[in-house]
């Protein structure tokens, strides 16, 4: 009650204040206004008449009597939107809580349209966020489509029988699924009313079948870090305009997992950039084949740091690397086969460092990887395969290394590393101090005459480096 009085008298406080400086305000500008005409018209000095008086203080009341409406109005208004939303809200929300499925559809629903209905940044940002959170919540896949409501299990401990009861949600993979379609139908082009400007959270969600086919996220940011996707997931043709995007440590587990012809990164320049700000798949895991093929990535970094590609087949066929730096460091490339073949690498920066080549079949075939000064303004400064372990089929056929350096010193060669029909074209290519140099293959292997001066070291081929000797 106490509380409920405050507030009251803080809002009349508030009026008060409006209407007074709007009176003071308009007589303010009443008076400039009359000494302005005196001066312009060089009206001189004459004792009023009592009817003069009269109108022009007739004239002033009714302005500011008039202004003083305005602003009663405006507030009133504005008061009667806050009510008005804060029950809509509401209402959207019980429903969204409630036991029965089809309750909490039409709760899904009703926030969708509290967020259309309210264009305020604020308030349709509230709405996304309650959708979002309802997918964040803790989510059992093996009891989702049970149409029960509650499970019964009974354990015997230490010689007593126990009975434990767990509660769950009814269906609710149906609300999340409606959940997913509602808010991608509300990203796309052809969107009636567009949330695209809006910051979207996914974080530790589970996602089913989820479809974000030609989406077009344009916040800040833009997060699904340690989501977990299960069945086929789907980007193809999406759009990811704002300055930040993760999939920090998601997880693709079954299905499939296509990203195909979407554009990652903001093309805007950011005037404060925010540390992480780029696109990142950091720690994600792809249990499943996964395909990027003609995406391209923009903005300061695009990093796949620590990544792991366990599926079938993955595929980066003809994507274009176009961020500051792109880094796969320490990222694992496993399967069967995993595809670069005709992608283009030109970041100032490309590192591969540590990157874990045990895939059956790797190819960069046709592939670009590194820019010259003449096709970028700066052009890439190095491409980093350091410590890198080639322990499956890998080739880099017609591919072009070119930038200023191009180190794959401290690499593993065990494995069929083909560099024939290569182009070396940066200014410096290094192999120096490999751990293991079996399988390697280059056009100069019968003539070593042929390699190119820009192929190190010399002489060729590079001495493995011996382990060093236990001590005693």
């Amino acid at each position: 009650m106490r509380w409920g009085r405050l507030g009251d008298r803080l809002h009349r406080a508030a009026l008060l204040l409006a209407v007074v400086t709007v009176v003071v305000c308009g007589l303010a500008i009443a008076g400039l206004t009359w000494w302005l005409l005196w001066w312009a018209l060089g009206a001189k000095a004459e004792t009023p008449n009592q009817l003069d008086l009269t109108k022009i203080a007739l004239s002033v009341a009714a302005g500011v009597g008039g202004a003083v409406a305005l602003v009663v109005a405006y507030r009133r208004q504005r008061d009667l939107e806050r009510g008005r939303f804060a029950e809509l809200f509401g209402a959207a929300a019980k429903q969204l809580g409630d036991a029965d499925v089809a309750v909490r559809i039409a709760g899904v629903y009703a926030m969708a349209g509290v967020a259309d209905e309210f264009s305020a940044t604020s308030r349709r940002q509230q709405c996304i966020d309650v959708l979002c959170g309802y997918l964040r919540l803790p989510f059992d896949l093996d009891e989702a489509a049970d149409h029960l409501v509650s499970r019964a299990e009974s354990t015997e401990e230490a010689g007593v029988k126990v009975e434990r009861v767990y509660q769950f949600r009814q269906n609710d993979s149906e609300v999340r699924r409606t959940i997913v379609k509602v808010i991608a139908d509300h990203l796309r082009r052809s969107a009636d009313i567009s949330w695209s400007d809006r910051d979207f959270t996914f974080n530790r969600a589970v996602l089913e079948q989820a479809d974000f086919r030609y989406a077009v996220f344009a916040g800040r940011h833009t997060s699904f870090a340690r989501a977990i996707f299960t069945g086929t997931t789907t980007f193809e043709r999406t759009t990811f305009a704002g300055p930040h995007v993760t999939f920090r440590e998601a997880t693709f587990r079954s299905g499939s997992a296509l990203f195909d012809h979407a554009e990652f990164g903001s093309t805007r320049v950011e005037k404060n950039e925010v540390a992480g700000f780029g696109t990142t798949f950091d720690g994600a895991i792809f249990d499943c084949p996964a395909s990027f093929e003609s995406v391209a990535f923009r903005g300061p970094r695009t990093t796949f740091l620590g990544a792991r590609f366990l599926g079938a087949r993955t595929s980066f066929h003809e994507a274009k690397f176009r961020a500051e730096l792109t880094s796969f460091e320490r990222a694992a490339l496993d399967g069967e086969r995993i595809t670069f073949a005709g992608a283009e690498f030109a970041s100032a920066r490309i590192a591969f460092t540590g990157t874990q080549f045990y895939a059956a079949a790797i190819d960069f075939d046709d592939a670009h990887l590194g820019a010259s000064s003449r096709l970028r303004a700066r052009g890439t400064r190095e491409t980093d395969f350091t410590q890198a372990e080639f322990h499956g089929g890998v080739t880099f056929a017609r591919a072009t290394l070119g930038g200023r350096t191009v180190d794959f010193s401290d690499g593993d060669f065990f494995g069929d590393i083909s560099f024939r029909t290569t182009r070396f074209a940066a200014n410096e290519i290094r192999f120096d101090h490999p751990r293991a140099w079996v399988g390697a293959h280059f056009d100069w292997d019968d003539n070593p005459i042929r390699k190119p001066a820009c192929v190190k070291p010399n002489p060729w081929p590079p001495a493995p480096v011996q382990p060093a000797a236990p001590t005693r």
